[in-house]
């Protein structure tokens, strides 16, 4: 994927940074960390690197996920709001998975699940503050999906959906969230778990 440079995303940094062998390459979070790059403001004389306001990141992350290829498949809209990820989505003929009831493909919500939880395991790395933001970047980077699960709660009936989510768990090496899924009239859609490595 190609970024616009005139985002000023954090993600805008030309060195290289090593990939844990042990990462998912394929998971749509790495791909997208991994084509993307920081954006570090460095002190002339000291080579320090400044930190971005959360705020600030929790905007750009999610202005880059919204130029990645798929999500534009879609049709998901990502902020950050209230120090939350929310991702949003309107009814679509192109995201009905069942055309006899008119509902939402549940590998629709399950890729809303997917993506917000990891949006905000990203988030929470720059939140938690451990490490250099360097350090910190490598590990947003790195981030990918390694377990997943949906309960599906009740057919995806609605307007538009809202998506969000909350880091349970945070290790070292990965984290896990927790998502939910409401439509517009927020009448809970499903409910989910993901891990990720980072």
């Amino acid at each position: 994927m190609t970024l616009n440079p005139s985002n000023n995303a954090i993600f805008n940094h030309e060195d290289s940074i090593d990939r844990d062998n042990t990462a998912i390459d394929n998971d749509e979070h790495s791909d997208l960390a991994s084509e993307s790059q920081l954006q570090l403001d460095q002190d002339v004389d000291h080579h320090a690197i400044a930190k971005p306001s959360i705020e600030t990141i929790g905007h750009q992350l999610a202005a880059i996920m919204g130029q990645s290829p798929f999500v534009a498949h879609t049709f998901t809209r990502f902020h950050y709001e209230d120090g939350k990820m929310c991702g949003k989505v309107d009814a679509n003929p192109a995201l009905i998975g069942n055309p006899n009831f008119q509902i939402l493909h549940g590998g629709m919500t399950a890729t809303l699940l997917d993506t917000i939880g990891g949006l905000e395991g990203m988030i929470e790395i720059y939140r938690r503050n451990q490490g250099t933001f360097e350090e910190q970047t490598k590990k947003v980077k790195r981030l990918a999906t390694v377990d997943l699960r949906v309960d599906y709660l009740a057919p995806g009936r609605g307007k538009s959906f809202i998506a969000t989510a909350e880091v349970i768990r945070m290790g070292r090496k990965g984290c896990t969230t927790r998502m939910m899924l409401v439509n517009d009239e927020g009448k809970a859609i499903a409910h989910g778990i993901a891990s990720y490595a980072f």
